[in-house]
């Protein structure tokens, strides 16, 4: 007998199917039918009505014909959703997958292990794991000192000593003793009251890490988790299976509770999952199609998988991804804006940032050069002004390595914070196998990753208050002498105009964005965790920030190559010739108005997928070896195109 699950109106039903050769109208009848019978209100359908739907796989929102047979179209326990025509014009209407569920959907199952064992991860490894890239192992020796710490751990329990998390109550009821039966209930009850949570879900990409990070810190071995446990977590993560987290409710100590307590919640059979093959979906329906059980909680595991700062490192893990991925492409399109408005490379001589040497402003000054300058990479429109009057550029210009560069050796210094947190051990109370002990700290504290992606934000945004400064220059003809809004007829059309209010708008709103949340606490638990980091604010609106930036770069990316129409037939440097050919394959030139905010869009994701680096990065890299000892770049990984390989990462397997 072949069964399926069916999404109806936020009910999941699992209907039999004794013959398959049916057709799906009958099925979708079949489960409104049980939907109906199992709500006191008939589930708002009136009795004997035949209401209008649509059936559709969760996997893609692929639709289904209604007279297509079932066993030609589907599969044994595949997931479907019904769609009530009069649900769709409702706008409480939620469908069954995320947000650009189109990303998801062509999700194809990785060959490919990374061998976690809570030391090595890096932020490159942990964005790859997020991506769907590997799966994850642990490594042998991982592996023993989760076995040590658990013997410990069992023992405690066994002698019925007083521990807390693991024979009491938690935050005020520390010093309640809990008895032996009830310790499982306590694990349970515990993950069940903590996950509070309020928001938008993050996105399967966001859970993914989340869910590899905290494994990541489970295989130090000091947490007192069973490897059974671990195992299980590690089969769901393979599967894909990924639990309801709400994005808001941690205020960062003691750690990320409530948004790791909705990750435990699914991995328990409970709350929603995620999974590309069955869409958002009860847990226990998720991990049955996947072939997985439910965690059964033993002594402690909740604790262990609850407390921790991982929502906050994940988050910033992607941030500082992000953050690197913009501060490199944002010197190619400024050296693009200098040359559109016929600018000097005369501030980005060698010997000027020498004399103050700080790594990121003369990484960035080395880059205009391999971008601008003439003995490589001749430009006709800089050789049209060569002899013009002008002593000196605006600031905007002229201080791009001063600007530019401070954000990049902001995002290297929180670059080191967060690599170590992804490493770090970040359990209350710690389970010291080799000393016999277990040991109370503060290491959930998030005030390490907090303060890091505060600052981050603040230096990030520099990028686009600076760079919505070269917009204005270039849409207003007293300053660049180009068409006002670089566009012809101006009047009948207005060009730019508003695609500068709109970076003029995110800038703004990044002011508000920067305030540093890291500044605030308030006590929560009965005044027993009296100080926190609220971290997860930080992290969350540190990653808005960084999109506002992109998204301002892409709008300085479409004006500038706008602005290079203006000066044809010259052409600029070979690099960033190849740069505005990237973007005209994406967007045509403006030659009357037109509906914008599509070019905007496909531009930000150009950057995004660093399109704009991995065309330019060859020019700036050949000119880097023709110049050697000139300069270096300052860390191998803040700024090489491809990410370090890890060691830890396992061959493809048989």
């Amino acid at each position: 007998m072949a069964r399926f699950t069916v999404h109806v109106r936020g009910e999941w039903l699992t209907v039999p199917c004794k013959d398959t050769s049916v057709n799906v109208a009958w099925l979708a009848a079949e489960a409104i039918r049980r939907y109906v019978k199992n709500k006191p209100d008939s589930g708002g359908i009136k009795a004997g009505s035949s209401p209008r739907f649509v059936v559709r796989r969760c996997q893609g929102l692929g639709s289904l014909d209604l007279d297509d047979v079932v066993h030609d179209v589907l599969e044994d326990n595949e997931f479907i959703e019904i769609v009530l025509e009069e649900d769709v014009m409702s706008p409480e209407f939620i469908p069954s997958q995320p947000e650009r569920i189109h990303q998801y959907s062509k999700y194809q199952e990785p060959t490919e292990y990374i061998c976690l064992d809570g030391k090595h991860l890096t932020i490159e490894d942990l964005v790859q794991l997020g991506r769907g890239l590997y799966k994850i192992k642990l490594t042998a020796e991982a592996e023993e000192r989760i076995k040590q710490s658990r013997l410990l751990l069992e023992s405690i329990v066994k002698e019925n000593k007083v521990v807390y998390g693991i024979t009491t109550g938690f935050g005020k009821f520390a010093r309640t003793v809990i008895p032996h039966n009830k310790l499982k209930e306590l694990q349970e009850n515990l993950v069940r009251s903590h996950s509070a949570g309020v928001g938008k879900p993050l996105s399967p990409k966001r859970s993914r890490m989340l869910l590899a990070l905290r494994i990541n810190v489970l295989a130090k071995g000091y947490s007192g988790i069973s490897l059974e446990t671990l195992n299980q977590m590690i089969q769901a993560f393979n599967a894909s299976c990924l639990s309801y987290v709400p994005e808001k409710g941690t205020v960062g100590a003691s750690g990320d509770l409530a948004p790791l307590a909705h990750l435990a919640l699914g991995l328990m059979g409970e709350g929603k999952m995620w999974s590309p093959k069955s869409g958002w979906a009860d847990a226990k329906y998720v991990l049955q199609a996947h072939g997985l059980k439910p965690v059964s909680l033993k002594p402690k595991e909740g604790l262990a998988l609850i407390n921790g700062t991982q929502m906050i490192t994940s988050l910033g893990a992607e941030a500082v991804e992000r953050a690197t991925a913009i501060a490199r492409q944002a010197d190619i399109i400024a050296a693009l804006t200098l040359e559109v408005l016929k600018g000097t490379t005369r501030a980005f001589d060698s010997d000027i940032h020498e004399l103050r040497p700080h790594p990121g402003q003369m990484e960035v000054a080395f880059r205009f050069r391999s971008l601008l300058g003439s003995d490589h990479h001749p430009s006709e429109i800089a050789e049209s002004h060569r002899f013009c009057d002008r002593v000196q550029d605006a600031y905007t210009l002229r201080c791009c390595p001063q600007v530019h560069g401070v954000v990049n050796d902001t995002i290297t210094f929180v670059k080191t914070i967060i690599e170590t947190e992804i490493n770090s051990a970040t359990d209350n109370p710690m389970v010291f196998a080799e000393r016999g002990e277990t040991i109370s700290g503060g290491n959930f504290h998030g005030e390490y990753p907090a303060k890091a992606l505060d600052y981050l934000a603040i230096g990030v945004h520099e990028l686009a208050a600076i760079s919505e400064r070269r917009i204005e220059r270039l849409c207003n003809p007293s300053l660049s002498e180009l068409p006002a809004f670089l566009v012809n007829e101006g009047g009948l059309n207005s060009g730019f105009m508003i695609a500068h209010c709109t970076a003029a708008a995110l800038v703004s709103e990044n002011k508000v964005l920067c305030h540093p949340s890291s500044i605030d606490s308030l006590s929560t638990s009965a005044a027993t965790e009296d100080h926190v980091s609220m971290g997860g604010w930080a992290a969350r609106k540190a990653l808005r920030v960084i999109e506002h930036v992109e998204q301002v770069l892409a709008i300085e990316l479409l004006t500038a190559c706008q602005g290079i129409e203006f000066l044809r037939p010259l052409k600029t440097t070979t690099p960033l010739e190849k740069v505005y050919d990237l973007v005209r394959t994406v967007v045509r030139p403006w030659i009357k108005d037109r509906f914008m905010a599509p070019d905007i869009d496909v531009v930000h994701r150009l950057l995004v997928e660093q399109k704009v680096w991995e065309v330019a990065h060859p020019y700036i890299e050949k000119y880097r070896s023709a110049n050697l000892p000139e300069t270096r770049p300052i860390s191998p990984t803040a700024f090489s195109l491809e990410p370090p390989v890890s060691p830890h990462k396992k061959a493809r397997i048989e």
